[in-house]
């Protein structure tokens, strides 16, 4: 069984010649039809610290044809150059019945995007460069935003090892880190998880695995962050 309903692709059709009030007000009737306005049927992600795609359409989903973009955010860039809808879903990374065994389902280079999951939708989020990065200290709290009240039979916390760099390295499994495990979550929306670290310095990643409660759906989530 698979659970539907993070959202129809929204192909993008606008073009960069258009007048900018015409591509504002295409992404504003792109952002009205999205899946985040509460109904039962979208799902969830980390939203602080930002993953990849969330951080993406956070700063750029009311302005994505922006050139500027190219020089100013390169890795979303390319990222809503692959496809858009890696960013209107951004609440949709999973992939149902993986049965625990994650590194099996998901293989080194495509932690990011899941293993691929969704056709392929999410792949860019895989992309080895210097995404925009949240600052963090060696103690914080990893937000997960879950919308459809899933709830969660448990969330894992990894950070890279100090001297991995996401900016010129495929994320691996053996560069992380379990850095909190959490119990079970009753449905919710809202779900904080403290993380406790020492000795981290520089840019990494936080690498987050929510198990949903409601059936074998795991959501992959990558966070960038630079420990202060």
């Amino acid at each position: 069984m698979k659970c539907h309903g993070h959202g129809q692709d929204r192909r993008v059709l606008g073009t960069r010649s258009r007048p900018a009030l015409a591509l504002s007000a295409l992404a504003a009737a792109l952002l009205s039809l999205l899946p985040w306005s509460g109904t039962a049927a979208a799902h969830g992600s980390v939203v602080d610290p930002a993953s990849r795609n969330y951080g993406c359409w956070l700063r750029w989903g009311s302005d994505f044809q922006n050139p500027a973009m190219a020089q100013q955010d390169p890795m979303c860039w390319q990222a809503w150059q692959a496809d858009p809808n890696a960013m209107w879903n951004w609440n949709g990374l999973y992939r149902n019945g993986s049965a625990g065994d994650f590194q099996a389902v998901v293989p080194d280079g495509q932690l990011c995007s899941g293993g691929r999951t969704e056709d392929g939708r999410y792949n860019s989020l895989d992309t080895v460069g210097a995404w925009k990065t949240t600052d963090v200290s060696g103690d914080f709290t990893v937000k997960l935003h879950d919308q459809a009240g899933h709830g969660a039979d448990y969330v894992l916390v990894y950070v890279t090892r100090q001297g991995f760099d996401p900016a010129t390295q495929p994320l691996k499994w053996s560069d992380l880190q379990l850095v909190a495990r959490t119990g079970r979550y009753a449905p919710g929306q809202n779900y904080s998880i403290p993380v406790s670290t020492s000795g981290l310095s520089g840019r990494h990643v936080v690498y987050t695995i929510w198990q949903a409660s409601h059936m074998d759906q795991t959501y992959f989530l990558c966070s960038d962050v630079n420990f202060r």
